[in-house]
């Protein structure tokens, strides 16, 4: 196996991990925890 074969085959799997992790952020599911974290700076402590 050539080193750039390897070059070319981690890239694929860098490309893949990073559109996972666009797919997982932008999910509908994880909307209502990214909300609440959004606001916790504005949460007032009794």
């Amino acid at each position: 196996m050539d080193v750039n074969v390897l070059r070319g085959i981690i890239a694929v799997i860098c490309l893949v991990l990073f559109l996972g992790i666009v797919w997982w952020a932008w999910s509908k599911h994880q909307k209502a925890r990214f909300d609440e974290a959004a606001n916790l700076p504005f949460v007032e402590k009794d």
